[in-house]
């Protein structure tokens, strides 16, 4: 039953995402540059993000505070593998594996509707697979705070917070706003610079604020990693 209802819960998130984008254009005929097709595709691609995201990496950061609490981090550190591999890749859920259809069915036919060219179909698979990147980097990041507050529900509400912002694109952002989410937290790199690049092959250099920002995250990871560990005081001694 709770494998079911896994499935159904994010069958519930994926209608109510692109639901809620259909109603919008009930009202309008654009949004910015967008279209109802242009805005369904960005849907439909973070979605595709968001389930790689749920299967694959999300129950680790609930995790993570657990081990620090406990002490179980002491067993992890002495592991002959990579530490945040194994702290950040090691749970997958079977169920939310298997919703993968919906977001790339719903790629598949706005990508057509678009006319997308064949350099934006070889394109997809490896740009939602460098936007999930991004986004897990940016999530790691913020949770290397939790060597210091221990527990993690601020932490990860605050995270899922900017997923929420990662999933509308960039130009429905004004001000302060957008370019605090592009420059400062850049969540809004994860999903609307690979669909500009889809829509519009000569805005590519998006995607080397994609490179750049995934770069500092990686930096920053490894700077907060060392500083963590070096406050970490075991709770199994």
């Amino acid at each position: 039953l709770h494998f079911v209802l896994l499935m159904i819960m994010d069958q519930l998130f994926y209608a109510t995402m692109l639901g809620s984008v259909d109603f919008l254009f009930t009202h309008v005929s654009q949004i910015g540059p967008w279209g109802r097709d242009e805005f369904l595709l960005f849907t439909a691609f973070m979605l595709a993000v968001d389930h790689l995201h749920m299967t694959f990496v999300s129950e680790s950061f609930w995790e993570f505070s657990f081990d620090l609490r406990t002490g179980k981090l002491d067993f992890i550190l002495l592991r002959p593998l990579n530490t945040l591999f194994t702290l950040f890749a090691r749970q997958i859920r079977p169920g939310t594996l298997l919703n993968g259809i919906t977001p790339w069915t719903f790629i598949v036919i706005y990508g057509q509707k678009l006319h997308l060219d064949w350099i934006s179909w070889v394109s997809i698979g490896p740009l939602v697979l460098f936007a999930l990147a991004l986004l897990t980097a940016m999530e790691i990041l913020m949770s290397m705070l939790m060597f210091w507050t221990i527990e993690s529900f601020g932490i990860n509400f605050l995270r899922m917070q900017l997923q929420s912002v990662s999933r509308w694109p960039d130009l429905i952002y004004h001000g302060f706003a957008r370019r605090f989410f592009t420059f400062v937290v850049p969540v809004l790199l994860v999903g609307s610079m690979p669909v500009r690049f889809l829509l519009d092959h000569s805005q590519w250099d998006g995607l080397l604020w994609m490179v750049l920002a995934f770069a500092l995250c990686c930096l920053g990871i490894g700077w907060a990693w060392q500083r963590g560990l070096a406050a970490y005081e075991s709770a199994s001694s």
